[in-house]
This record gives C-alpha cells, sequence and structure tokens, in this order.
C-alpha cells in the first residue's frame, strides 16, 4: 500500500466491529476449533486401536539371515550315503580277500570270510524288523557281493587246482541257487535286490559249461537260446510270485542272451560248409524261433483273456472281451526294445500292468513284433539247409520258398496276432527275394538308353548285348527272377480283400511286367526276340487297357520307351519299330479312355518316326524340319476334332513340342527357318479361329513377325525400318479395329504399341545416322503423327510423336548447341543457372504468400 495514505482515510475504509460482537466471534471460532480437535482424537484413538487388534505381517529378514534352501530331501541323502557305504565295504572285502589273504592260514581265511559274509546276511533281518529297509538292502547287496568273494576264494584255496572256467559256471550256478534261496526266505522275501541278482547269475552257467567243455560255436550258441528260453519263461509268468524287477531283469536277459544266439546261429547257418553244419545250425535256429513264437503266443492269450489278476492270482476279469489281438490298420510295429518293456511292462502282481489297467492293443502289436521276426527265424532256418545242398544260384528261391511257405499259418489254429505275425514275416521275405533282382531288371529297363550315342552302329549279338551297351551286366544268376513271379502269383491268388484286392493286383502286374521284359537280356535271346517281346507286351497292354486303363496304359507307355531305343542300333529296326508304334497308339487313340494318352504318345513316336525317315534319307536337319511339320500340323487338326479337354491338351502340348524342334532343326539355315516359321504361324493362326483358343492369334503374329525378320536378315537388309514397319501396320489396323468395337479403349493399349515399335527404334538409328535422310523422315512420321493425335485429341500419338519429333531435332540441333557453348564465355552457364534459382525462389514465395492470405480468408469466415 502507498505510504501516502493517511490514517483517516483507512479508518473510513475498514469495518472495525464493537468490542462485544468481536469478543461473542471470538469465542465462537474457539469452540469450533475446540471441537473439530476432540473429534481429531476420538479418530486417532480409533485407528490405533484398530491397528492393534489387526496381526501385523513379519518382516522380512535381512538378506544375511536368509536361511539356505536345501538341494536335496533327506531320502535322497539316505540312498546315497547308504550306497557308498554298501561301496566302500565291498571295496574293503574284495582289498581283503585278494591282497591280505596270505597273512592268514586256510583256516583262518575260510572262517574270518565265512563267518563275516554270515553275518552280513544275516543282518537285514533286523533291520527289516526295525522298518529300515534301504539299510536292509544295503547290506543285502554287500552280503552277496562276499558270497561271490567266497567263491573267488574257494577256488584260489580248495578248488586251486581245477579249470577256471568249469569253476565259474558251477560258482554262477550255485550263486543263483543260494541267493534265490535267501530272497525267498519268509523273513527276507520283502528285499527286492536278491532275486533279480540271482536271475542275473543264472545268465551264465550255461554259456561257461559250453565253453569249458569245448562244444564249439554251436554249443554255446545252443547254451545262449536255452538260457533266453528260460528268461523268456521267467519273464512272462503272470503269477503274483514274480515280481516286476525280476521279470525286468529276466526279459533283458532274454534279450541279450537271444540276440547273441540268434546272431551266432544265423552266421553258422551262411557260412555252413555242408548238409550236417547247416543243419545244426537250422536246429538252432528253430529253438530260437520257437521261443519267440511261443512268447507271440503267450502275449496274444493274455491280451485276449485280460490278464488282471488280483493279490491271490485269482482272475478278477476273466471274460473274453473279443479278439483283443486284432490290431488297427495304423497300429506300430514294436521292435525288440519294446517288445522288451512291453514284456517287463506286464510285470507286477498277477500280471496287472501299471496303474491297474488291462493289457490293451499296444501288447497285441509286441506279440506281432515276436510273431513277424520268429517266422523270420523260421525262414533262415529252412532256406539254409537248401543253400547247402542245392548251387548257390537257388539260395534266394530256397528262401523265398520258405517265406511262401508261412502263409500256411493263415490257415492253421493260431491267435490272431501270431497269424499277423507270420503274414507279415511272409511279405518281408518276399520283398528281400524280389529286391535281389531288380539290379537285373533296372539293366535289362535302362541298358537300352546307350544306344542314343551309338544309334545305327550295328545290330547286337543277343539280347544281353542290346542292354549293355555302355552298362556291365550284374553278377546275379537268373534264378533270382523267379521272385518277382512267385510274389505276383501271390499277390494275385491270396489277397482277396476288397481294400487291397485292386493294390496287389496292379503290383502282381508290375512284377510279371518287369519279369517278361528282363527275360531275354537274362537268357541271351537273340535281338530279334528282345525286340518283339517288348513290341507284343505293348500290343497286350494296350488291348488290355480299353477295359482297365490302370495300370495297363501306363505299362504300354513305358514299355514303348525302352523298345525305341532297343531298335536304335539298326536303321530297319529303328524305322519299323517307330512305324507299329505309331500305328498302335494311333489305333489306341480311338478309343475316348485312352485318348489323352495315347494320342500325345503317338504324335511323339511320329516325331521321332519323322527324323528317322529324314535321317535315313540323307537329307539336312533343315529339310527334316519340314517334314516335322507334319507332326503338328496333325496335332491342330486332331485338337480341333476333339471334345474332351483332358485329351485337347495333352494334344496340342506334343504338337507344340514337335514345331519347337523343326525350329530348331531349321536353326542352320536362315531361307528355311523364316519359311518354318511362317508355316508354324499358319499353324497358330488356323488354331486362333476356335473360339476357345483366340488368344493363340498373338502367337501367330508373333511367329510372322519372326518369319520376316528372319528373311529380311537372310536377304541381308540393314534398314530398322524394314523390321518394324511389319509390326508396325498390323498393330496399328488391329489397333483401329478395337477403338471402333469399343470407344472407351485408351489410345495407349490400341496404338500405343505399333506406334512405340517403329518410332523407338528409328530414333535409336537416327541418332547414330550421320546422314539427313533418315532424321527428316522421322521427323515428318512424327509430326504426322502428333498432328493425328491433336486432330482426334488422342493421347498415345500426341505424345509419342511429340516426344520423337523433339528428341529428333534436338539430334540435329545438338552439333549447332555444341558450337555455341564453345562460344559462349564460361560465365553465361553459372548465371543462367542463377537466374533459373532466383525463378524458382521468387514463385515458391508467391505460393506460400498466396497460402497465407487464402489461411486468412477462412479464418475470418464465420
Amino acid at each position: 500500500m502507498s505510504c501516502g495514505v493517511t490514517g483517516t482515510t483507512l479508518r473510513g475504509m475498514t469495518h472495525v466491529p464493537p468490542p462485544a460482537e468481536e469478543l461473542r466471534l471470538l469465542d465462537a471460532e474457539l469452540w469450533q476449533l475446540d471441537n473439530r480437535r476432540a473429534q481429531l482424537l476420538a479418530r486417532r484413538a480409533w485407528l490405533v486401536a484398530a491397528l492393534q487388534a489387526v496381526p501385523q505381517p513379519p518382516r522380512a529378514p535381512a538378506p544375511h539371515a536368509v536361511p539356505a534352501r536345501p538341494e536335496t530331501d533327506a531320502p535322497r541323502v539316505q540312498n546315497v550315503l547308504l550306497l557308498l557305504g554298501g561301496v566302500l565295504l565291498t571295496v574293503a572285502a574284495m582289498v581283503f580277500t585278494l591282497v591280505s589273504w596270505g597273512h592268514l592260514g586256510i583256516a583262518g581265511r575260510a572262517a574270518v570270510l565265512g563267518v563275516l559274509t554270515l553275518g552280513v546276511l544275516a543282518a537285514p533281518v533286523p533291520l527289516l524288523r526295525r522298518g529300515l529297509r534301504s539299510t536292509a538292502e544295503s547290506v543285502a547287496g554287500l552280503g552277496l557281493a562276499l558270497t561271490a568273494l567266497d567263491a573267488y576264494a574257494l577256488h584260489e584255496t580248495v578248488f586251486a587246482g581245477t579249470d577256471g572256467t568249469a569253476c565259474a559256471a558251477a560258482s554262477t550256478a550255485t550263486l543263483a541257487v543260494l541267493w534265490a534261496a535267501y530272497g525267498l526266505l519268509p523273513r527276507t522275501s520283502t528285499l527286492r535286490l536278491p532275486v533279480p541278482a540271482a536271475v542275473a547269475a543264472a545268465q551264465l552257467p550255461l554259456l561257461l559249461w559250453a565253453l569249458a567243455a569245448e562244444t564249439g560255436p554251436y554249443g554255446c550258441a545252443a547254451a545262449l537260446l536255452v538260457t533266453a528260453g528260460l528268461d523268456t519263461v521267467v519273464a512272462l509268468r503272470p503269477t503274483p510270485s514274480t515280481p516286476t524287477p525280476v521279470r525286468v531283469t529276466a526279459a533283458v536277459g532274454a534279450y541279450g542272451m537271444g540276440g547273441w544266439g540268434i546272431l551266432t546261429a544265423g552266421l553258422l547257418s551262411w557260412t555252413a560248409a555242408g548238409p550236417s553244419a547247416a543243419a545244426r545250425a537250422a536246429a538252432l535256429l528253430l529253438l530260437a524261433a520257437g521261443i519267440t513264437v511261443g512268447a507271440s503266443w503267450r502275449l496274444a492269450t493274455q491280451g485276449a483273456t485280460g490278464g488282471v489278476t488280483d493279490a491271490d492270482g485269482a482272475d478278477v476279469d476273466g471274460a473274453t472281451t473279443g479278439d483283443t489281438t486284432r490290431a488297427g490298420a495304423g497300429e506300430s510295429e514294436a521292435g525288440s526294445n519294446t517288445a522288451a518293456v512291453g514284456a517287463a511292462w506286464r510285470g507286477g502282481a498277477g500280471g496287472r500292468a501299471p496303474s491297474g489297467r488291462v493289457a490293451g492293443p499296444g501288447e497285441d502289436g509286441v506279440a506281432v513284433g515276436h510273431a513277424a521276426f520268429g517266422a523270420l527265424l523260421l525262414v533262415l532256418a529252412g532256406g539254409g539247409l537248401p543253400r547247402a545242398v542245392l548251387p548257390g544260384d537257388w539260395t534266394v528261391p530256397g528262401y523265398l520258398a520258405c517265406g511262401v511257405a508261412l502263409l500256411a499259418a493263415l490257415r492253421g489254429p493260431l491267435p490272431t496276432a501270431v497269424r499277423r505275425g507270420f503274414v507279415r514275416a511272409s511279405g518281408v521275405a518276399q520283398a528281400v527275394a524280389a529286391v535281389c533282382a531288380l539290379p537285373l531288371v533296372v539293366v535289362a529297363l535302362l541298358g537300352p538308353l546307350g544306344w542314343a550315342r551309338e544309334a545305327w552302329s550295328g545290330v547286337p549279338s543277343d539280347a544281353r548285348a542290346a542292354v549293355t551297351v555302355h552298362t556291365p551286366w550284374p553278377a546275379f544268376p537268373t534264378q533270382v527272377l523267379l521272385a518277382p513271379v512267385v510274389v505276383a502269383v501271390v499277390l494275385a491268388l491270396l489277397v482277396r480283400d476288397a481294400t487291397w484286392r485292386p493294390r496287389a493286383l496292379t503290383g502282381a502286374t508290375v512284377l510279371a511286367w518287369a519279369t517278361v521284359m528282363t527275360i531275354p537280356s537274362a537268357f541271351q535271346l537273340p535281338y530279334l526276340v528282345a525286340l518283339l517281346v517288348p513290341g507284343l507286351l505293348t500290343a497286350a497292354a494296350l488291348w488290355a487297357a480299353a477295359s482297365r486303363p490302370h495300370p495297363w496304359i501306363a505299362l504300354a507307355v513305358g514299355t514303348s520307351v525302352p523298345l525305341v531305343f532297343l531298335a536304335l542300333s539298326s536303321q530297319p529296326a529303328t524305322l519299323a519299330v517307330l512305324s507299329a508304334l505309331t500305328a498302335l497308339f494311333a489305333a489306341a487313340s480311338l478309343r475316348p479312355r485312352l485318348t489323352p494318352v495315347t494320342a500325345p504318345t503317338a504324335l511323339v513316336h511320329a516325331t521321332a518316326l519323322a527324323c528317322a525317315i529324314g535321317a535315313a534319307a540323307g537329307w539336312a536337319p533343315q529339310h527334316t524340319a519340314l517334314l516335322v511339320l507334319a507332326v503338328p500340323t496333325a496335332a491342330a487338326l486332331l485338337a480341333a476334332r476333339l471334345g474332351d479337354p483332358r485329351a485337347t491338351v495333352p494334344v496340342e502340348a506334343s504338337g507344340i513340342a514337335a514345331a519347337v524342334l523343326a525350329i530348331g532343326l531349321a536353326v542352320p539355315d536362315r531361307p528355311m527357318l523364316a519359311l518354318v516359321l511362317a508355316l508354324c504361324g499358319v499353324l497358330a493362326a488356323g488354331t486362333a479361329v476356335r473360339p476357345d483358343r483366340r488368344p493363340v492369334g498373338y502367337a501367330a503374329a508373333a511367329l510372322f513377325v519372326l518369319a520376316a525378320w528372319v528373311r529380311l536378315a537372310a536377304w541381308g537388309v540393314g534398314t530398322v525400318e524394314a523390321y518394324t514397319l511389319p509390326v508396325t501396320v498390323p498393330a496399328l489396323v488391329v489397333g483401329a479395329m478395337r477403338r471402333r468395337r469399343d470407344p472407351q479403349a485408351s489410345s495407349w493399349t490400341a496404338y500405343g504399341p505399333g506406334l512405340a515399335s517403329t518410332l523407338l527404334p528409328s530414333l535409336v538409328a537416327a541418332w547414330a545416322d550421320p546422314h539427313w535422310v533418315r532424321p527428316l523422315l522421322l521427323a515428318a512420321a512424327a509430326l504426322l503423327t502428333t498432328l493425328l493425335g491433336a486432330r482426334h485429341r488422342l493421347q498415345a500419338p500426341l505424345v509419342l510423336g511429340g516426344s520423337v519429333l523433339v528428341l529428333d531435332a534436338l539430334h540435329e540441333l545438338a552439333p549447332y548447341l555444341v558450337q555455341l557453348t564453345g562460344a559462349l564465355p564460361r560465365w553465361v552457364p553459372f548465371a543462367l543457372a542463377g537466374l533459373l534459382l532466383l525463378t524458382l525462389g521468387a514463385t515458391y514465395e508467391r505460393r506460400l504468400s498466396q497460402a497465407r492470405q487464402l489461411r486468412d480468408f477462412l479464418g475470418g469466415m464465420h
């Protein structure tokens, strides 16, 4: 406030109440403050009481006080400690037995080790009574290890003079019996280790006895297979007395010892030098097959009856629920590992599967796999006997006969899974035998392709020489050709299912065809027979295709290809075969069902025939091209008469291919090339007459233009307009006709291509032409085009003509511009550039000013 204001003035401006009124106002304000303070104190007391009633969350401990999280649990720590303790005690016992043995006498040694073993074996009983099961298992394992050391000690002391292998056999057998008895005692029957350990020890006695007796590989294989058979019996026992670890151990032993024995028996059968050795090897394979098939039978039977029993072994669900051995179409075939898991999976009390569920289709697949493998072992056993008696050429037929004999299981009283396994094994054996004949078939079918480089070089001596012109004949006996024949017969006679019957007949047909095509070269028949066999097969296939196109039509076409290449060795054979094939496929084309395949094939053979005729007559390639053009002519006429699009397109494609071949043959001679191109243009124009082939007219025009260009090039014409005007005139005529039909059509579409095809090449030529005639004529044509475009208000003639006229004028003025540039001072270009920039800047500023005025005008509107 200003200092010049007097007190009298302030008293006149400020309202001061009387003292009584002011005292009343002060008392009222103090009362309101006391009232508000009381309310706030009450609220504070309530909040304090509420906070004391609610439990507070514990505070997070300091980072250094966070307890460490345990990385393992107590049971795992216990098991690790027990395992380490048992291992250390076992090592200590071994050190005592092997290193410190000499410090004690014989009586002391036996007493110490025996007392220690008995004590350790007796320790699990009180441990089990106190509930220390894991400790009891560890101590029992140590006791089993001590018994093995006892056996070693007995051999080193009492039986030191006996054979080590025989002693090992007796020791393992004794240990297996003792461990099993120890694990089956009433007070130790709950231990899981002794009985599986006994099963594992039982894998060795028979093999060790066979080695000790020097029975040779046959005795060792027999010992392995017998051991595998005993393991299979233990693994497939459905009683609750056989726990899961025992069955798993037995299954692993069965597959391990059985696989070793089967491999040994197979090698013995393959290397058998005489009938006696082959018979012994076959006996071993039959034993292995019996074990495998028996396991499959048992698995299939358990799957059919449910296989779920209670703890006492009584059947809980013994009612047969149907033929559960029937597998689905998409069921996978289990291998040996899956079979082992499947056999062990049936373990537990009474053969109950895990989670107590009934054996399902998965186990049925295991049964099928076992049956198939056992059946293959039967094939190996049966095929090894004739192999040792008959010559080596009959090895494949011998095994094939055994494989086909497996199909007798279809009539036998076998479970469904076993029958299916036998059928699949038979299929595998037949497939392997058929594959053995594949090298002969491949050479017989693909070997004739080598005549493409040796055409008309001379008639081969026989059919084998005809297919081995560049490929050696495989060192396979001709007897292997029996395999595809037998397989074809089996497919045709035994497959009766409605779904698989057509496929089986197709496979049988292909196998029979491959065999017949291979027979002439396999038996070295005359060359004429090598031509007649595929020729007759082609005719027969075309005749059969009339009623059943698939697969006969494919076989007919496939047979004609090697036949054509076989005929290339001789000129008369080539002409005769190509003529016959053309006639055969042309006659077959009369049937509408075969036309989409036979008509194009006939045209292809006719094209080859035309080339062969030209070569036989000694014509040059360009003259042969005229003869080849007869094929696209026939294709165009045939396509016009066909009403089926499935046949029209292949026929036209064959004709186009023949036309391209004719053009390629005529390339060396320019006049003949122009004639061929013109004839192809005529064919294309005739095809474009058809309503559904109107776009072919563009191809006809292109062919005519190419023909004209080639003719001009042949005449040595170098004028550009001679090449462009034949394109421009028809294009302008077509554009005018289009504008007449459609006045809304763009001038760029109607006249642009035609004008550009002449004006632009002529402009390029004019820029390189030192004379004045071409630029003058081009300028006149461009001026006329521009005037016509302006007269009819057409954009394309106006732009093209004006652009060409300006560029042509610049070309003519260029020398003078160069001279003018040399006469001007050097500062003139920079001055002109600055003037241009100033003009552009002024224009830019004017536009901005106009924009601001417009903005102000719009802003002033309401």
